[in-house]
C-alpha cells in the first residue's frame, strides 16, 4: 500500500488540496494528513502548530507572534497562502478544511492523523463527530478506507472509547517494545513506526499480534526494497509516484 504523506509532499505543498490531487494522479492507495482546530473550531489540515513554516503568515498578520493555528479563525487562516513557499506555481493554495480534504481525497483511502492533540483539548470528540457528520468522511468509515492515527497513546485509547468502530494506527517515534504492543493490540489496529525503527523480526512479531503496519518516511529505492522485503503493510512516503513506479517494476 503506498500512503502519499501530506499528499505528494515531495511534488507539491504540503497538506494543501493540490498536494491532494498529485497524490491521487500518482497512484496513492491512501492519503495522509494531519489534523488542527482553528480559534472558532474548525478543523483543519495542518502540520505544524504554527503557520509560520507553511504559509505568509508573517506577512499577513506582523503583529500576531508566535502565529499558533489555534489563535487564528477559519477566515484569517483561508486568507493565507499556503503554497509559494514550496514555488511560485503554487502560489494561491490555501489551508483546506478537514471536510475539503475530504472531498479531494475522494474515493481513496484516508489516513487522518491528530498531531498534538493535548494541544487542541477536546478535539477527539470533535472529530469523532466529523466522522459521522461528514457524508465523505462517514462513507469512507464504513467502507473500510477511513483510519485515525496520532502518536499520543493515551489519547489514541480515549478516541477508541468515544468511536469504538474507528480503525486506529499509533504513530511510534523510537524502537516499539513488544510487550507494550502486545496490551495494545487489544484496542489498536496497526503500529506505524519509523522504517530506522523496526527489523523484519518485528514486523513478523507485529503481524503475530493481529496487526497491521505502515513505515516512514520511505523516500528511496533502497528503504523501500527493504520495508518490501520485510512485509510491511504499507510505506508512507513523499514521492508516491516514486513508489508506485518502484512497486511496478519487475525484481
Amino acid at each position: 500500500m503506498v500512503v502519499a504523506h501530506r499528499g505528494s509532499a515531495g511534488s507539491a505543498p504540503e497538506n494543501t488540496l493540490g498536494a491532494v490531487r498529485l497524490a491521487r494522479e500518482h497512484g496513492a492507495d491512501v492519503v495522509e494528513t494531519d489534523v488542527k482546530r482553528t480559534r472558532d473550531g474548525v478543523l483543519v489540515v495542518l502540520h505544524d502548530e504554527s503557520l509560520t513554516r507553511t504559509t505568509d503568515v508573517r506577512q499577513v498578520y506582523p503583529d500576531r507572534a508566535p502565529w499558533w493555528v489555534g489563535a487564528f479563525s477559519l477566515e484569517e487562516v483561508q486568507r493565507l497562502d499556503a503554497g509559494s513557499w514550496f514555488g511560485p506555481g503554487w502560489a494561491g493554495e490555501r489551508v483546506p478544511t478537514l471536510r475539503e480534504w475530504t472531498e479531494a481525497v475522494g474515493d481513496a483511502g484516508m489516513l487522518v492523523e491528530a498531531k498534538d492533540p493535548h494541544l487542541h483539548r477536546g478535539i477527539e470528540h470533535q472529530l469523532a463527530a466529523e466522522l459521522q457528520a461528514v457524508p465523505a468522511l462517514a462513507q469512507a468509515l464504513a467502507a473500510g478506507r477511513l483510519a485515525v492515527q496520532s502518536s499520543d497513546r493515551a489519547w489514541l485509547r480515549a478516541f477508541h472509547d468515544l468511536a469504538p468502530d474507528v480503525p486506529l494506527a499509533l504513530v511510534h517515534h523510537g524502537v516499539p517494545d513488544v510487550d507494550v504492543l502486545a496490551a495494545d493490540a487489544a484496542w489498536l489496529d496497526a503500529l506505524n513506526p519509523a522504517l530506522g525503527n523496526i527489523s523484519r523480526e518485528l514486523v513478523d512479531e507485529v503481524h503475530r499480534l493481529g496487526l497491521a503496519t505502515h513505515v516512514w518516511t520511505v523516500n528511496d529505492a533502497d528503504d523501500l526494497e527493504r520495508a518490501r522485503a520485510w512485509g510491511v503493510d504499507g510505506v508512507i512516503t513523499d514521492h508516491p509516484h516514486r513508489a508506485r513506479t518502484l512497486l511496478a517494476a519487475p525484481r
